[in-house]
């Protein structure tokens, strides 16, 4: 990073405002070459906590940097190493405070642009999107607004990007921990003023968890995508012999990496499996709608859509 970005960023936020203008001289200083530092990086997090008032154009600027930095500024790229995952938790939680709009617009791109991130960033974003329905207010990105208490159709715009993203705990289904998730915030908001998105996310997203196919395939670890790109830049040796190295080291994860013939045949079965609810399955929802003793309308909503599945 320039010493002319860092002294850039104090002098715009010393009054906790940012214009337009300003988002646009420090997009163009810290993205000359396309690439963020470290440094920089840090800066436009520090710049963001002095920030009062956050424009959509900060926002995106915001968004748009620190993901390219998270992502991909470290191969392989589109994985996000323990290193940079622990070092954005780290940065959202430097104040002590819920993070802000900004902040937890910059975890959903990150889980929708990324092959896969480690499974505490994972945990961490679903304790913090709890916490953004339940306890965030103000406007958000897109023009709505959160509301603490209740989930609105903004929040539950914005849950359904996260748990439904390529990195989230089980990429374009729901997983359990997600599912667990969206029954507290069910149970705790109850007698709020929710909007019909929220149930239509609940219901949906339970029933994608007990009878959703995930393509166990969709995600490879980062460890195994270096071992693909190593492979697709080595010159030096022969194809048969790395492929031989790797199957040999491991050979549980090498279908995921290269694919099988047979993965058509298998995926048609495994949708099958997957929609029928095991008794695991049965045993986890039975736990939760019996929690309080009574069936309350988004339960009998989710148990009528099981019942027409």
């Amino acid at each position: 990073m320039s010493v002319h970005f860092g002294e850039l960023a104090k002098r715009v936020g010393a009054d906790g405002v940012i214009t337009p203008e300003e988002v646009l001289t420090l997009r163009r200083e810290a993205w000359p070459d396309g690439r963020i530092s470290q440094a920089e990086a840090e800066a436009i997090f520090a710049l963001n906590r002095e920030l009062a008032t956050k424009s959509s154009e900060w926002v995106d600027f915001f968004v748009e940097a620190l993901g390219e930095y998270v992502i991909n500024q470290r191969a392989p790229t589109g994985y996000v190493d323990p290193e940079n995952a622990s070092w954005l938790m780290m940065q959202i939680d430097a104040d002590g405070q819920f993070g802000s709009m900004a902040e937890i617009e910059l975890l959903v791109r990150v889980f929708e642009r990324a092959q896969n991130v480690p499974a505490a960033l994972k945990d961490y974003a679903i304790s913090q999107m709890e916490l953004a329905a339940l306890e965030g207010t103000g406007p958000t990105r897109d023009g709505g607004t959160l509301e603490a208490g209740n989930v609105n159709a903004t929040e539950a715009r914005l849950l359904r990007r996260a748990i439904f993203a390529p990195a989230s705990e089980r990429p374009a289904a729901v997983g359990r921990k997600e599912a667990d998730m969206l029954f507290r915030l069910k149970d705790a908001t109850l007698g709020g003023a929710n909007a019909p998105e929220w149930k239509q996310l609940f219901v949906q997203g339970i029933a994608n968890y007990l009878q959703g196919y995930s393509d166990p395939d969709a995600q490879i670890s980062r460890e195994r995508a270096t071992e693909l790109q190593a492979f697709m830049t080595d010159t030096r040796s022969s194809v048969g012999g790395f492929l031989g190295r790797m199957a040999k080291a491991s050979p549980n994860a090498f279908g995921k990496v290269f694919g099988r013939k047979e993965k058509a045949e298998s995926r048609a079965e495994g949708v099958a499996a997957a929609h029928e609810v095991t008794h695991s399955e049965r045993e986890w929802l039975d736990a939760r709608i019996d929690a309080d003793g009574r069936v309350d309308e988004y339960e009998r909503a989710l148990l009528d859509f099981l019942a027409e599945e």
